[in-house]
């Protein structure tokens, strides 16, 4: 008897149309990074890209950023709603809108329908982070908006290539409204090049497995991935699992806000993923729009399952989600969202707690909270627009069988930290300290990732600068006994006359300000006595750990040169501390 998630019919023709979509889209992907404009998406690596059949169910996804992806199928309901029927060959469809299944307005997707004959047999969808969607603020991104008519131009379905030429009108209603056009432009037509890549590459695959063909093998690869995530999922163990986190703030109270999940393993393979407790929509624009939060959750299960389950929208078949209408995971237009990446990571990390019950020793620790956005707009000398759009890439948290890992993008993103060299060529900041924080990660057996610092000197004459951090108040928790992580931390000045800054700010800074930014650590996983105590040494050796906190943490005594581990001294205090735990 075949297993559960054998596939159907030839599995060699099967496996290489599966092969063959992969590749596809990751080439589509790298089209995007060849030929984009803005260093939020060719250096910064802010886009997604996938391949839906038909009806608009994702068949395959390219390495790019997992977290925007499982919003697809809502955005693709609204197009299909609008333009069923009415797309010819060369068509690109573009929206932003929040809540027609987008999920913040910078977000702009593109879907371009691959024909085979008369008919739509596929999709190529590419998604891109653009600079700047006008609005009150440079970036369109700050987190203190209280409506979504503040943040920019809000984009329905609508049609911006006709048979391969860009609308006249909509380019430029979208120029005139946006302060980077040439940015913005020229990463839409990056989309557009690289959609057209994805529709070639399937033409070429219709040409040998024919119209029909290629349309069964993708619908038995849903399947297949369907029945394979049912299988793993029926094996663990059933009942409802909760867990808590909070963002710090929304930034215009300092009440935290509560995300409160319970996922409930059901008969038949699925999971219910239920939000119920979570707090209300709040004023300030870190709401998460559902689609957003569905494709967190999604991804987020997918972590925990096996790696060889095909990443596509059957494994979103198997797991139902559920958010209050009107909470920050679900709210109600007009609710600001520009910020509601920062929400998603928190619905990881929450997700991550109780799948850590599902699944023991599968799940990581806390990492950083998510990526910290410094945004910096202004003008040049010239008085040319200049707009810094800097996403902090920082840590994981301590992991089952290894330390968290350092200055890396978070487990939700495929993100990349932006060359200094890029920041100083092209805007008017410099970049005066880029460096790991000392002591920042969790101790545990495997300690937790450390945060990164990062400074920025303001060179033009003032700038508005928005500033996204979190874990300030609420630091990564740790797992199975592992501490938690260093929280994060805002100033600006240098030495004794630098001052703090709350977690979310957009403000003004004027020419020779310096901006630092501490990000948090990961939490550490499991008994922090149970660490290696040479492991120990080397990071003190290193400057991760500091002496004092190799004492007091781990119970390791280090002295001399290169940090030399006292062998007898710490197997005492080891002893001590293991004698005098709570």
């Amino acid at each position: 008897m075949p297993e559960a998630g054998a596939p159907p019919g030839d599995p060699i023709a099967f496996a290489v149309i599966k092969n063959a979509m992969d590749a596809i889209v990751d080439e589509v992907a790298w089209t995007v990074i060849r030929t984009a404009r803005s260093e939020i998406v060719k250096d910064v690596m802010d886009y997604s890209a996938a391949i839906c059949d038909a009806r608009g169910e994702m068949v395959a996804q390219a390495k790019t950023i997992a977290q925007h992806l499982g919003a697809i199928p809502e955005a693709m309901q609204a197009v299909q709603a609008r333009w069923n029927g009415r797309l010819a060959p060369g068509d690109a469809v573009i929206m932003n809108d929040p809540y027609s299944g987008g999920m913040h307005l910078p977000d702009i997707f593109m879907f371009f329908p691959v024909f085979a004959g008369a008919e739509i047999l596929a999709w190529t969808v590419v998604i891109c982070h653009h600079t700047d969607m006008g609005g009150r603020v440079p970036g369109s991104n700050a987190a203190d908006s209280t409506e979504i008519f503040q943040e920019g131009l809000r984009i329905p379905p609508l049609k911006l290539f006709h048979a391969g030429r860009m609308d006249e009108t909509l380019e430029a209603m979208i120029g005139l409204n946006v302060r980077v056009p040439d940015r913005v432009l020229g990463d839409l037509r990056a989309q557009y090049a690289a959609c057209q890549v994805g529709a070639r590459e399937i033409g070429r695959l219709v040409e040998r497995h024919g119209a029909d063909g290629l349309r069964g093998h993708l619908a038995a690869l849903l399947d297949y991935a369907e029945r394979m995530a049912r299988a793993e999922i029926a094996t663990w163990p059933r009942g409802t699992y909760r867990f808590v986190d909070h963002v710090d703030s929304d930034g215009l109270s300092d009440a935290p806000v509560p995300l409160c999940v319970a996922i409930t393993v059901r008969e038949g393979g699925s999971l219910l993923v239920d939000w119920a407790g979570t707090s209300p929509q709040v004023r300030a624009a870190i709401n998460s729009t559902l689609s957003f939060t569905k494709s967190n959750a999604f991804l987020s299960v997918r972590c925990a399952l096996r790696g060889d389950i095909p990443n596509n929208a059957g494994v979103f078949r198997c797991i139902e989600v559920t958010a209050p209408e009107g909470s920050v995971l679900n709210p109600v237009s007009p609710a600001p969202v520009a910020a509601r990446a920062l929400t998603g990571y928190r619905v990881m990390d929450a997700m991550f707690g109780a799948l850590a019950q599902v699944v023991p020793g599968l799940m990581p620790a806390a990492g950083e909270g998510g990526n910290t956005v410094v945004c910096l707009g202004g003008r040049h000398p010239d008085n040319r627009p200049f707009i810094v759009v800097d996403m902090i890439s920082g840590c994981w948290g301590g992991r089952p069988d290894q330390d968290g890992i350092e200055a890396i993008t978070n487990p939700s993103q495929n993100l990349s930290n932006t060359p200094v060299e890029v920041l100083e060529r092209q805007h008017p900041v410099r970049i005066e300290e880029y460096a790991l924080v000392p002591d920042s990660g969790g101790p545990g057996r495997f300690r937790g990732g450390m945060g990164l610092s990062r400074s920025y000197r303001l060179l033009a004459s003032e700038a508005v600068l928005q500033l996204r951090a979190d874990r300030v108040r609420f630091a990564p928790w740790g797992l199975d006994g592992g501490g938690e992580g260093g929280r994060s931390g805002n100033w600006l000045g240098e030495g004794e006359a630098r001052r703090a800054l709350p977690g979310k700010v957009t403000m003004t800074m004027r020419r020779g300000e310096l901006l630092l930014h501490h990000q948090a650590g990961g939490g550490g996983h499991g008994d922090p006595l149970a660490r290696d105590p040479h492991a120990v040494a080397r990071d003190v050796w290193n400057g991760k750990v500091g002496v004092q906190a190799a004492r007091d943490a781990y119970g390791v005594v280090v002295a001399g040169p290169g940090a030399r581990l006292d062998e007898e001294a710490t197997a005492q205090l080891r002893a001590e501390m293991a004698v005098n735990r709570p």
